[in-house]
């Protein structure tokens, strides 16, 4: 019966593998096609397109209205010749809201199009580190897999020399028992490794549709200029702003006239006592804000309270951004750090063993501080690996908040 666990992750991979995405070979360039495609930024084109169309929209007149109708028709004495005002009217009215207005929202429209690009330029950029993450991660658990692999090949050769030592008269018992429990251990990652590498192909199903066996690119950070609108997330609230500036110009426009224009043509019968002289008649018409206190003048001072909260937030997306670099900035140097740390403890284990197997060679020592050093030597590589995973991350952490050209 498989350990629990084991039996967790065997679901886990079985239920990727349901998705129908086998591993494919795939170029960098040729993922970026496809995460161009994912539907969360196709969705956020559609919302672009449709501001757009929005904006055009803004700027059009409203459908004229025709009106057929009978004045004045008597009803005891039904005739369109008895009584002189009685006629068949024929109208046509337009009116002709505020063009300060109509551009406004025009512009509002084209403002928030901008901001769905500017968002859409966003998420990309989110979407792509993650890509190159997961690419970095896949490296980093072939490369711990094989690493454990060693390691457990490593216990079986130090398991034979203690048996040696043993028989040999040594008191190497309790060291033979702790070989187990580390051997127990490689098991252990080995699973783990393969639990990360199934969540792993699942997120990279969600971006690109498919587990690609793509080479993961090589990535630096970018160094930032210091000026707030190189982060995406800036540009997202500097659109913010123009949409804000846009309403108040919205609800300065509503106290300039609404206009309207109407033309009637009367047709009347001659009759006994009066001739059947058709009439026109024509009226323009327009508002007059009176009412303001209680209509336009809230809702200017709403766009401009909105206007200022928007303003406010253009400064907390600017401080969060460079605080968020920075974090990202700390993690890459940190991980650089621990890389140069480890290298020495390599190079230090290296002297170690070189040191005691000239010992070993004079017949004077052990034969199992040599595997012993040979084993810390691939933990501590599984450590690089993982050191390496992590600063390739924040660097393209770090590249997704800058707009790149």
């Amino acid at each position: 019966m498989l350990p629990h666990s084991t039996f967790r992750v065997f679901c886990a991979a079985l239920a990727v593998s349901l998705l129908g995405a086998a591993a494919s070979a795939q170029s960098f360039d040729a993922l970026e096609t496809r995460l161009a495609d994912h539907p969360s930024l196709v969705a956020l084109t559609y919302q672009a397109d449709a501001n757009r169309e929005r904006s055009v929209a803004a700027t059009a007149l409203p459908d004229p209205v025709v009106s057929l109708g009978v004045n004045n028709f008597p009803v005891f004495d039904p005739s369109f010749s008895s009584y002189l005002p009685t006629n068949k009217a024929l109208g046509i009215s337009q009116s002709f809201p505020s063009r300060a207005g109509r551009q406004a929202r025009s512009e509002e429209a084209l403002a928030m199009a901008e901001q769905m690009d500017r968002v859409r330029a966003a998420q990309r950029a989110t979407l792509r580190a993650e890509l190159i993450a997961l690419l970095h991660d896949k490296t980093r658990i072939a490369r711990q897999r094989d690493l454990a692999r060693l390691r457990g090949d490593k216990y079986d050769e130090l398991t034979k020399v203690i048996e040696a030592e043993i028989d040999a008269g040594r008191p190497a018992v309790f060291r033979l028992a702790e070989v187990d429990i580390e051997r127990a251990d490689v098991a252990r990652v080995l699973v783990d490794l393969q639990r990360d590498e199934v969540g792993i192909d699942a997120r990279l199903i969600d971006l690109v549709g498919i587990v690609p066996e793509t080479e993961a690119p090589a990535i630096a950070p970018i160094d930032w200029s210091g000026k707030a609108p190189d982060f995406h997330a800036v540009r997202v609230a500097e659109s913010a702003i123009e949409i804000a500036n846009s309403s108040v110009d919205g609800a300065e426009a509503a106290w300039k006239p609404n206009w309207g224009a109407q033309l009637t043509y009367q047709q009347r019968e001659s009759g006994a006592m009066f001739a059947g002289d058709d009439w026109v008649s024509g009226m323009v018409t327009f508002t007059v804000p009176l009412w303001s206190g209680r209509s336009q003048a809230p809702r200017l001072r709403a766009a401009k309270a909105d206007q200022a909260s928007a303003e406010m937030r253009y400064q907390a997306s600017a401080r969060s951004a460079a605080a968020r670099y920075a974090a990202e900035a700390a993690s890459w140097t940190a991980a650089k750090e621990t890389i140069t740390v480890l290298s020495g403890n390599i190079s230090a284990v290296e002297d170690a063993i070189a040191s005691q197997l000239s010992l070993y060679e004079s017949g004077a020592g052990s034969y199992a501080p040599i595997v012993d050093g040979e084993i810390s030597i691939l933990k501590l590589r599984a450590d690089i690996a993982a050191e390496e995973a992590r600063m390739a991350a924040a660097a393209a952490r770090m590249n997704a908040l800058l707009v790149q050209p």
